[in-house]
């Protein structure tokens, strides 16, 4: 397990992506899981970044944990921002035009539909989203 924290802002993206990208590479991560991951991040990161202390900044902490049979990546996201639960959120109805859809929602629905699992809690004061991908 590795950690990385930050301060919770939109220039940390690059930072906490290259972070779990060098985890990614070590375990040779399919070049289409590393992409879906690398959206999830920008995705989760950001709304950390943009909502979590809004409009102070605080910081983020991102682990990275490996696990075996089936081989997985399991990337977790804490902050001690105003308590957010984005799985929470209403999927946006995709079959309607882009016009007549409410704007939001379609970040955090593509993570939904790209990871294998996803979870909140909120404890200790503490936002934990935790991502699963297999590999």
């Amino acid at each position: 397990m590795k950690e990385l924290t930050v301060a919770a802002t939109v220039e940390n993206i690059e930072m906490v992506t290259d972070f779990v990208n060098g985890e990614l590479e070590a375990l040779d991560c399919p070049m289409k899981a590393q992409m879906q991951i690398d959206v999830a991040i920008d995705e989760l990161f950001g709304n950390i970044a943009q909502y979590a202390y809004h409009p102070e900044i605080g910081n983020a902490t991102v682990r990275v944990e490996v696990t075996e049979n089936p081989l997985a990546v399991v990337i977790t996201f804490m902050d001690n921002g105003v308590p957010y639960d984005p799985l929470a959120k209403e999927d946006p109805n995709v079959t309607l035009s882009a016009e007549d859809r409410v704007a939001g929602g379609l970040g955090i629905y593509l993570v939904k539909k790209t990871m294998d699992e996803l979870s909140y809690t909120y404890e200790n004061g503490q936002n934990i989203l935790t991502i699963k991908k297999r590999i």
